[in-house]
């Protein structure tokens, strides 16, 4: 078989964005390992590329930018992104400017810079890179079988291409990028099932949809300072669903709809018909547009009960899972390729180490510990939430939150390269783990809040991320250059702050509960969330910290008055 060698270091199943970053992160950490990826489509593939994975977000980012070095690449030929921004349900959904909406109305500064991703362009560039850096990228090739062999020094990696000739390789490890087919987790055994149970369809369209060409009212379209709303990673979102509208690179739309299984049953939009026909009844201004181009639909896509998890994604036996081959969350929030980047330098220090001799298989017991840790956290931002999403006040609450978490844990330790060696640092795990133990009750409270409390006529029309002192603080800050003691000072009080942040949001939506003597659903609800050891630690944390560190509460009442038109540059 022409161009397949016979014996590797490493070599990846699957030539997807995990498969192809992480080789390219191994081969610039170190040059003289030999890496082999073995892809089944043939190279290059088309620009629009039948993928889910096309908005970033600040790790996925950076990882891009920083870590492989592709800043070229993502200013010539993919989209700078204006943020996520998000347009609640409003009076049957005729008119965008009569929605409540959350976003940014000034572009944040560039160091944290996110993207809109062709996944075809990305994956073609990342080819011709490895190509060109020496890497054995070998397309239109099936892998038919693995042997793996943690006995002997190789595992054997069986491939069979197009013209049914059959090879082997050699392999002293070997890496699962074989996305949602997950080839090795299948063969081993470790599928997991999650609690959460969402589905989805998408497709694309051959035309630069511009949803700030949805009205003319000039007011609405002042809000935005600098920038453009099609930039967005754009939700439109109602009970138990959201709708993303995602620009692309190449000229086209991405539109798709995520649903709560037990909200919209999966028949309702399971086909292009079908799709626009629940459009035009949850959505019908984006409906109507979408059928203006219905002829330059480019494809069309389903994906029913979505996220999954794995018992195990490293071993010391010289296998890993890389991207959707070990895990798959949600798409809000655009977490795939964080966790591509998370994982991909887990394995990278892993195989590191391993081909230089060390003895892993503690670090891959800890490595495995702490992925989970974080994905297991995550899901929590999804598991029956979806319902929220019909919720405005609440979920406008939930995003703030959920995005001020990200920035200030998650996002802080990667810009600080510190998830691959977090276990020299038992502060930082122990702080993290306590962190996840209350973020899942926050998110518990949430669901309590929206389930008694449905509607806030009063909310402002218009949330600025940056609104809040806060945020682009949290944002920013994580590019600080901080040393080790700094580190941990920053990442102590940042934890110490979300926490204020949780218990202010608790003791403000308490206090509305018990003052609606009326209701006797708050009520009841108050008494309960009074008893609740964890909420009440972080009311106690609020009120403590609250006097030397005050923080407006309107990140929570969300009180109209605030809109002053000057934007997030305040």
């Amino acid at each position: 078989m022409t161009g397949l060698p016979t014996e590797v270091d490493v070599a990846i199943l699957g030539g997807g964005v995990a498969g192809l970053t992480l080789a390219l992160q191994l081969h610039k950490q170190r040059p003289d390992t030999r890496i082999a990826v073995l892809e089944r489509q043939s190279h290059p593939v088309p620009e629009t590329t039948h993928k889910v994975g096309e908005s970033t977000v600040e790790i996925a980012g950076y990882y891009l930018r920083q870590v492989l070095g592709l800043q070229e690449h993502l200013q010539a030929e993919q989209l700078n992104k204006f943020g996520l921004r998000v347009f609640f349900s409003h009076n049957g959904n005729d008119d965008i400017t009569r929605r409540i909406e959350l976003g940014h109305s000034v572009r944040p500064p560039g160091a944290v810079g996110t993207y809109q991703l062709d996944r075809g362009r990305l994956e073609n560039a990342l080819g011709r890179m490895l190509v060109d850096g020496g890497v054995q990228f070998v397309s239109g090739v099936k892998v038919e079988a693995v042997e793996l062999q943690p006995d002997s020094d190789h595992h054997r990696v069986t491939v069979r291409d197009a013209d049914e000739v059959v090879g082997e390789i050699q392999a002293k490890w070997v890496v699962d990028g074989t996305g949602r087919s997950a080839l090795l987790k299948r063969k081993l055994g470790l599928a997991k099932k999650v609690g959460h149970r969402a589905n989805a369809v998408w497709f694309r369209i051959a035309h630069p949809i511009d949803i700030d060409r949805w009205s003319d009212d000039p007011d609405w379209r002042g809000r935005i300072v600098e920038g453009r709303r099609e930039l967005s990673t754009n939700h439109l979102m109602g009970p138990g669903y959201w709708v993303w509208l995602i620009r692309l690179g190449s000229g086209g739309i991405s539109i798709g709809i995520v649903t709560d299984a037990d909200v919209h049953a999966f028949g309702e939009l399971n086909t292009f018909d079908k799709a626009m026909q629940w459009l035009t009844e949850h959505e019908p201004q984006c409906a109507r547009i979408i059928e203006e181009h219905r002829d330059k639909l480019q494809d069309f896509r389903i994906m029913k009960d979505y996220a999954y998890s794995s018992e195990q994604v490293f071993s010391s036996d010289r296998w890993c899972l890389a991207g959707e081959a070990g895990v798959f969350l949600d798409p809000f929030y655009s977490p795939g390729l964080d966790l591509i980047a998370i994982s991909n330098g887990l394995i990278a220090d892993l195989v590191g180490r391993a081909l230089d001799g060390e003895d892993v298989e503690e670090t891959a017991a800890i490595h495995n510990t702490v992925f989970f840790l974080l994905t297991d956290g995550w899901l929590t931002i999804y598991e029956n939430q979806y319902p929220l999403m019909g919720n405005a006040r609440v979920m406008t609450c939930k995003v703030v939150w959920d995005t001020a978490v990200y920035w200030a844990v998650p996002g802080l330790l990667y810009f600080q390269d510190k998830w691959r060696v977090l276990a020299d640092h038992p502060g930082l795990l122990e702080g993290l783990a306590r962190f996840g133990t209350n973020s899942k009750e926050v998110q518990r409270f949430f669901r309590e809040w929206g389930a008694v409390d449905k509607e806030s006529p009063d909310q402002a029309a218009f949330t600025r991320f940056y609104d809040f002192d806060f945020m682009p603080r949290l944002h920013i800050g994580m590019t600080a250059d901080l040393g080790e003691v700094d580190l941990q000072e920053r990442f102590e009080a940042n934890v110490r702050f979300i926490d204020q942040l949780s218990g202010q949001m608790i003791a403000t939506v308490l206090a509305e509960f018990e003052a609606d003597s009326g209701s006797l659903a708050k009520q009841e609800q108050a008494q309960r969330w009074r008893k609740d050891e964890i909420l009440m630690s972080l009311v106690e944390v609020y009120e403590a910290e609250q006097p030397a560190n005050p923080v407006d509460d309107h990140w929570i009442t969300l009180r109209p008055a605030v809109e002053t038109g000057a934007g997030d540059g305040r």
